[in-house]
């Protein structure tokens, strides 16, 4: 499960020990100031995401979220944010079936349909007058693991700056897909990109960051307009982060961990092939999701409308087999079948996950052949 992606590092990679280690014996774990650290990372991270000129950080992928949405509600005049059935950005910001009952700002947002090029064209014109940004996952993670297609971005990019609308970029997952994020393999230039989950090498912490004019309305010289938090910028987290994604998560290595992912979920797909049932195995790299479902004449993954089983069916009920299945079996993945590789896994470990999936489907193949 890779800590719902954010386990990167996995539990107890020895730099990432030795630098949280030599950080509190040399340093500190937070001191409330600016520091050398923080000025390092955010040259790696400029250096590694190519549309963030400048970047701020906090602690996690919703305030990250949070705070963009922030830049840009200010720097538009503007409050309405079009957002994607299904999408998470974060504990106060979940769209998986409409707006959250806990979400921030429940009366400004616009759910838009994922995956419709067309329609994100229509809206994002139909609403300008009253529309700040854009935010949208390049893959949805929560939502299935489900990834956006061309079209549908640039339509979002191409859109948003013919009206004057910003365009948000969560990479909070996305980021460790690609070198330089879904937008360096995708070749997007969002105006604001938002971070976290693993860029801290495993320990909290969240970044947002993009055009140099945008993110001047944090400039404490000439604005007033503050970005407060304790623990923004904490020796421990930006310490371990630096290290993380400069020696660690390098780009030799991304490229590495999502060549094996993209191999694993070709295989997965091809194991269930011959059940005679509906089993998608979607997502990008290193991060994907198996899903049960029934069969339908269209059976493209685009949104997760097309993801919907009833709780009481045989779907779900074969979900859970098979989250329970494997849990039994020393493999823990999450149980909405998300599978999220971690550095230092194995091909001895795929092999494992592998036979244990075809034990899987040979005990219930009556099952799986009867739907």
């Amino acid at each position: 499960m890779g800590d719902m992606t954010a386990g990167l590092y996995g539990h107890s990679h020895p730099v990432i020990a030795e630098t949280i280690m030599s950080t509190v014996t040399e340093i500190g774990m937070s001191i409330g100031a600016t520091t050398t650290a923080e000025a390092r990372l955010a040259e790696a991270l400029c250096d590694r995401f190519a549309s963030i000129e400048q970047v701020r950080f906090c602690n996690s992928g919703t305030e990250a979220n949070l705070y963009a949405l922030s830049v840009a509600r200010h720097v538009t005049g503007r409050s309405k944010v079009i957002v994607f059935e299904g999408a998470y950005h974060g504990g106060l910001l979940s769209f998986a079936h409409g707006v959250a009952p806990n979400n921030v700002d429940k009366d400004d947002w616009i759910i838009a349909q994922y995956n419709d090029p067309d329609g994100v064209k229509r809206l994002i014109s139909d609403k300008k007058d009253f529309l700040a940004a854009v935010i949208v996952e390049g893959m949805q993670g929560a939502g299935g693991c489900i990834p956006g297609t061309l079209e549908f971005l640039y339509a979002i990019q191409t859109a948003a700056k013919e009206n004057g609308v910003l365009f948000i970029l969560d990479e909070v997952i996305t980021s460790r897909l690609a070198p330089g994020g879904i937008q360096w393999s995708l070749g997007l230039s969002p105006d604001l990109t938002t971070l976290g989950k693993w860029i801290g090498g495993g320990l909290a912490i969240g970044a947002f960051g993009g055009r140099r004019d945008l993110m001047a309305i944090y400039d404490p010289r000439t604005s007033n307009i503050h970005h407060s938090g304790t623990f923004n910028n904490n020796s421990l987290a930006i310490n371990v982060g630096h290290k993380a994604i400069t020696t660690v998560y390098t780009a030799e290595a991304c490229i590495a961990l999502n060549e094996l992912g993209e191999e694993l979920r070709s295989e997965l797909q091809e194991l269930f092939s011959g059940t005679k049932m509906v089993v998608h195995v979607t997502g990008i790299g290193a991060v994907m999701n198996v899903h049960f479902l029934p069969a339908r004449p269209q059976t493209k993954i685009g949104s997760i409308r097309d993801l919907s089983i009833e709780s009481d069916s045989v779907e779900a009920a074969l979900r859970d087999l098979f989250w329970f299945y494997l849990l039994e079996r020393g493999i823990w993945i999450a149980r909405r079948g998300m599978i999220s590789l971690i550095l230092g896994t194995t091909e001895l470990e795929i092999a494992h996950l592998k036979a244990v999936i075809i034990d899987f489907i040979d005990e219930y193949r009556g099952l799986l052949v009867a739907m």
